[in-house]
């Protein structure tokens, strides 16, 4: 082994990036977490795949809008 190595060169970071990800830091509540950490250990996958998934879902659907909103009030009220 080297006595002195140089880093003057050197880069912060992961060594090998990985395609279509984007490192972020993000502040979640405890609780979150670990209620994902949770059913993670439960389906053998990492939380954050799970995070990434559920937020994939949410982003995915289409904003409600007042419209949406009162025709589904409507047909509640109607059925019950």
């Amino acid at each position: 082994m080297r006595e002195d190595y140089d880093f003057s060169k050197g880069k912060r970071g992961a060594v090998i990036a990985t395609p279509g990800k984007k490192r972020i830091t993000i502040y979640l509540d405890a609780d979150v977490i670990d209620s994902f950490q949770k059913q993670a250990e439960q389906k053998g996958v990492g939380y954050q795949t799970l995070i990434n998934a559920a937020l994939r879902e949410a982003s995915s659907k289409e904003p409600v809008t007042l419209d949406a909103l009162r025709r589904v009030i409507r047909e509640e009220l109607h059925a019950a």
